[in-house]
């Protein structure tokens, strides 16, 4: 699931693959942007905010977003053509954009309104405690999880973390973000655990790395609570699924 994690690393990767190179080939299979072709130009920066991507090439600036299952992918694409959205090709590297959620074209001037709406970058250089919980609580009326992915509040966050920090801090989904005594613990909680699994390929909650003990209640639908043995129930009715312990969780 890609979160703000996975897109922190993605951008690592691509900096490895791209920074400081010239382009020997842009293929852009968008058909808003399929004349656009930055061949021969450097690519200058490659960067993350929250979920979104960019890459920077002379004046234009490439914005992406993987959505629910998009990647980008370094050397050989084992996916079927029709998925790949966009190939940046070095003399000795080639990264591929496949079933990306959001791919444009900006100028690289004003790249940065794409995404000013976004809270503090719980990866970024802008990160602040302060500021984020006070984005959280500023409807207190809000459920819990609803909040927690709201961009604007702190980017960065997706579902696999909304469902796990609702069980870190005992408390359900739907409970209103006014239940919460300390606020500025839960966002200095999250920023913590994006920021330890920043490297990770397989991601965890637990601190236990080990495969089927790396999450809390995330997936974990019938099977029994690693606390207190209470099986995990689960909602899949609303717009994002949804995990907890009926136990451990008020």
């Amino acid at each position: 699931m890609p979160e703000g994690d996975t897109v922190f690393r993605t951008a690592t990767k691509l900096r490895e693959a791209l920074e400081g190179k010239e382009l020997t080939r842009c293929d852009v299979r968008v058909p808003r942007y399929a004349a656009v072709n930055l061949a021969g130009q450097k690519v200058d920066e490659v960067l993350s905010r929250g979920k979104h991507l960019f890459i920077r090439v002379g004046a234009a600036s490439i914005h992406s977003h993987l959505k629910m299952d998009g990647a980008w992918i370094i050397g050989r694409v084992r996916a079927p053509a029709y998925k790949v959205r966009i190939v940046l090709e070095t003399a000795d590297s080639r990264a591929s954009g496949v079933d990306l959620g959001v791919l444009e074209v900006l100028e690289r001037a004003v790249d940065m309104d794409a995404v000013a709406h976004l809270g503090p970058d719980l990866l970024g250089d802008d990160w602040s405690a302060e500021t984020a919980a006070a984005n959280l609580m500023a409807d207190p009326s809000r459920p819990l999880s609803e909040t927690l992915l709201d961009q604007r509040v702190m980017a960065g966050v997706g579902n696999v973390y909304a469902n796990e920090l609702g069980f870190v801090f005992g408390l359900r989904p739907g409970t209103a973000v006014g239940a919460l005594t300390d606020p500025l613990r839960v966002v200095t909680r999250t920023q913590q655990m994006l920021w330890a699994n920043r490297s990770r390929i397989n991601r965890t909650t637990t601190g236990n790395t080990r495969p089927g003990q790396d999450v809390w209640v995330y997936g974990r639908a019938g099977k029994p609570c690693r606390r207190c043995g209470t099986p995990i129930e689960t909602d899949r009715g609303g717009e994002r699924i949804t995990y907890w312990c009926p136990t451990c969780q008020r």
